[in-house]
C-alpha cells in the first residue's frame, strides 16, 4: 500500500482545506481535516461547504486508489454528489471514508461518510456518481 499512499496526491482545494491523508486501512484512504479558521462557519462549528468537501475529497480518493491498484489511468469527472447533513460538526477533528459500491468501465457510484468523534454517529454522508474517461 505505500505506493498508492505516495501517488494519491490530493488536490489544490483539499490542501486549502487542510484535508490530510490520516491513514489507509484495508486499501482505503480516510481522510481528516483539523477545526480551524478555514473550515469554519458559524462559531465553532464546520462550515457546511467544508464538510461537503471534505466528503467530496474522500470519495475522490477513494476511488483512486482503487483506480491505481487496478492500473487504471481515467480523468474523473463528477455526474452528481448528493450530500445529508446529519449533524453539526463541531470544533474538533472530523474524518471521512468512501466507499465505492460499484465500478464500471466507465461510471463509478461511492458513498461517503464523515465523522468526528464515533464513526458509527456520522455528521454528514454523500452519493457520488462520478464519469470515467
Amino acid at each position: 500500500m505505500p505506493e498508492t499512499e505516495s501517488r494519491l496526491i490530493l488536490p489544490p482545494y483539499a490542501r486549502a482545506l487542510g484535508i490530510e491523508l490520516f491513514e489507509i486501512k484495508d486499501g482505503v484512504p480516510i481522510l481528516t481535516v483539523a477545526f480551524g479558521p478555514s473550515v469554519e462557519g458559524r462559531p465553532q462549528h464546520y462550515h457546511g461547504g467544508a464538510t461537503a468537501g471534505l466528503l467530496e475529497n474522500a470519495g475522490y480518493a477513494a476511488l483512486r486508489a482503487r483506480l491505481i491498484i487496478e492500473e487504471r489511468e481515467v480523468q474523473l469527472k463528477p455526474i452528481n454528489i448528493t450530500v445529508q447533513y446529519l449533524s453539526a460538526g463541531k470544533s474538533r477533528p472530523s474524518f471521512a471514508k468512501g466507499r465505492i459500491t460499484r465500478l464500471g468501465r466507465r461510471n463509478a457510484n461511492i458513498s461517503v461518510e464523515a465523522w468526528q468523534d464515533d464513526r458509527d454517529r456520522p455528521i454528514a454522508t454523500a452519493i457520488m456518481n462520478i464519469l470515467m474517461a
